[in-house]
């Protein structure tokens, strides 16, 4: 018997598409604090000593954090390759910009405290604020956009032609995605400096953090209403083929209004996941009130999950439709790798996934504890 046989071509699609959601969401979680708290930065650190208070913590995790955001890569790249094209392609500038962003953290940790300056350090904790906010800002815009359909449209070879524009990404609807996006990383980074910090610092971040947590649910519930009233959403119109080879021109589908919540009416289990991004957010503004940081970010990073499988749910099985025809959208039937190849990384995957989560485990927990002014001027250890 071959071994890929024993999971159908179906199941392991949904497997990875379920997988694909769980790596967005460890990337959202394990890295969104530490762009919250780079965002966070110039305004919390009223002088030099607590900003290197709240850079340290954050300081020797941010690296291993976003080994979520290559897992994600890699996997879309290896299961979901239509996927990897079409967006690395079509959302080649934005990638670009996110790009920048992200080299401009790392550079701005390592050199900040190279001069004593104090212009030097303020122009590196304000490119450490740009290399949190690009990244949060146009991960949500490009979310929004992908709700409207994206303008691709495949030839009879699958060769892939990007009709739009880096500008046309930044639509009203888009735009409220990212600010969903900006104030759903700064919930969860006043959560984490309320954890890691102390006095001053963390009384800050225990206002912010609330604030930001209110007006993620708003602003999440208003793009649910904009979604439900003024989007329209696309679905599968032809016979389902969930075992058919990935050629997304074999099916026909449509779009309309409404049809992002067709999946609530038909499944209304898949409610859990806008109510717990609501109730996430709310419960957490809440808790870091009453000073429960350790809860509350658990709460908030519950609500980033149910933000994000809001997203999922909704368009299941879509993945990326097109404006341009809804005939070429990829959906979860008909853009992912072969049944061998998604067999393979299954097994790769329940092999090293443990091994990172226990990693990762075993460093936050050497890690912990609160960092403040003190150990920082007796340069106890401290990296930046």
């Amino acid at each position: 018997m071959i071994l890929h046989t024993l999971l159908n071509y179906d199941t392991l699609r949904v497997i990875w598409w379920v997988l694909l959601g769980v790596l967005l969401i460890g990337f959202a979680v394990m890295d969104g604090f530490d762009l919250g708290t780079g965002m966070l930065l110039p305004f919390l650190g009223k002088n030099d000593l607590e900003r290197r208070v709240i850079i340290n913590a954050v300081g020797p995790t941010w690296e291993g954090n976003q080994v979520w955001l290559v897992l994600g890569g890699g996997a879309i790249f290896a299961a979901w390759p239509q996927l990897y094209a079409v967006s690395f392609s079509g959302f080649y500038l934005a990638m670009f910009v996110i790009l920048i962003g992200l080299i401009l953290r790392p550079v701005a940790f390592k050199y900040r405290s190279k001069n004593e300056s104090p212009a030097w350090r303020s122009r590196w904790d304000w490119a450490l604020f740009a290399g949190s906010f690009i990244p949060a800002l146009i991960c949500g815009v490009a979310m929004g956009n992908v709700l409207q359909g994206v303008p691709f449209r495949l030839t009879p070879e699958l060769y892939i032609h990007y009709d739009g524009s880096f500008f046309g990404l930044l639509n009203p609807f888009a735009i409220l995605a990212g600010l969903i996006s900006v104030t759903m990383l700064l919930m969860h980074g006043a959560a984490w400096l309320c954890i890691k910090t102390e006095g001053a610092i963390a009384a800050r971040a225990r206002t912010v953090g609330s604030i930001s947590a209110v007006v993620t649910a708003v602003l999440f519930v208003l793009a649910g209403i904009v979604l439900w009233k003024f989007v329209d959403g696309y679905s599968i119109t032809s016979a389902l083929n969930t075992t058919g080879p990935s050629n997304p021109l074999f099916k026909t589908a449509a779009h309309a209004p409404g049809a992002w919540m067709q999946n609530y009416q038909q499944h209304p289990w898949t409610m859990a996941a806008p109510i717990l991004g609501v109730l996430g957010c709310l419960i957490a503004a809440l808790l870091l009130r009453s000073r429960k940081e350790g809860l509350a970010m658990i709460s908030s990073g519950l609500g980033i999950a149910g933000i994000i499988l809001t997203v999922g749910a909704s368009m299941f099985p879509m993945i990326l439709p097109s404006s341009v025809d809804p005939r070429f959208s990829l959906t979860v039937w008909d853009s992912s790798s072969s049944h061998m190849t998604l067999f393979i990384m299954l097994v790769c995957t329940l092999i090293f996934m443990p091994l990172i989560l226990a990693y990762t485990s075993w460093v936050y927990s050497v890690l912990w504890g609160k960092v403040n002014a003190k150990d920082i001027n007796d340069g106890n250890g401290h990296a930046y």
